[in-house]
């Protein structure tokens, strides 16, 4: 069943779109939602929707898939740049699109978990711990501390450009990733390189961001709250050899969650999370978790 084609606003007037999944036939009752977006710079074509089939035809509930601002269907607030990825933006978005999934008639609106993978995984806790009508978290691979990813990947001398913002300069844009990863990129690994790259030409993704977007990925940290999620049940998502979001750092963030939580490690790196060998056990695993404790 196509999913259907929705948009909402978000609490400053920026118009976000995005997929609205249900099982087929739909029920005449209303079902549990999950809302889900994706990581840094990515767009929902990128295996989103492979999520979003798998649960919607496995589970009695919907999927609200969205584009963050500025990245392919969505619009960017008036006056600001596309392409620029600001966390508290993004998590205020979250919960504007859980807004939007409760005004439905055909969503359970006591019934929303959250579903967020890579920089959205970090997304998914935050939003988890601050926003109290979520009752489920699902954070794949997720980043938990960006200030240590940031002293991980990318060096410091490809930020810092709010000078040129501030007298009205265009901002200065950093591509997402490299083939050379000792190039300029945002996200320099092989691994990124060759899922992205592999978007090219498929999708609405563009392989750049601005420079802010890398400087504020160093102030962030969204795993802070992250023991505030309880009572609300907790899955994470892991790769055993995670180099993007890398895995001591998550593991640790998992530490200091409180109970219900449960961890799932995947083998394999950040992106074998999406796709190949790993997608069934992923998906399953994702989705038996949602029938206990959301559905």
């Amino acid at each position: 069943m196509a999913p259907e084609k929705v948009s909402f606003q978000t609490s400053d007037n920026v118009t976000i779109r995005g997929w609205f999944f249900q099982p087929c036939p739909s029920p005449s009752t209303p079902l549990p939602c999950l809302v889900m977006c994706h990581g840094f710079s990515a767009v929902k074509e990128m295996d989103l929707n492979t999520f979003a089939e798998y649960f919607t035809s496995n589970l009695l509930m919907s999927c609200l898939v969205f584009d963050h601002r500025g990245f392919g269907e969505s619009n960017a607030k008036q006056g600001q740049p596309r392409l620029e990825i600001i966390p508290s933006q993004q998590t205020s978005d979250i919960s504007d699109a859980i807004t939007y999934a409760q005004s439905r008639p055909d969503v359970q609106a006591d019934k929303i978990g959250i579903w967020g993978s890579s920089f959205s995984g970090g997304h998914a806790l935050w939003v988890g711990a601050t926003d109290k009508r979520v009752k489920a978290v699902l954070s794949q691979v997720p980043c938990v501390d960006g200030y240590s990813n940031f002293q991980r990947l990318i060096r410091p001398d490809f930020v810092g450009n709010r000078l040129d913002r501030a007298s009205g300069k265009a901002p200065a844009m950093l591509p997402v990733i490299d083939s050379n990863p000792q190039n300029p990129s945002a996200l320099p690994t092989p691994g990124s390189y060759h899922f992205f790259s592999s978007w090219a030409g498929k999708s609405d993704w563009q392989n750049q961001v601005t420079l802010k977007s890398v400087e504020a990925l160093r102030e962030y940290c969204p795993s802070a709250h992250i023991h505030r999620i309880a009572p609300v049940p907790l899955l994470m998502t892991v790769a055993v050899n995670d180099v993007l979001s890398p895995t001591d750092l998550a593991l640790e963030a998992f530490s200091r969650a409180l109970e219900p939580k449960t961890l799932q490690m995947l083998p394999g790196g950040h992106f074998d999370a999406y796709s190949g060998p790993n997608f069934d056990r992923n998906a399953a695993f994702q989705a038996q978790f949602l029938k206990d404790h959301l559905i």
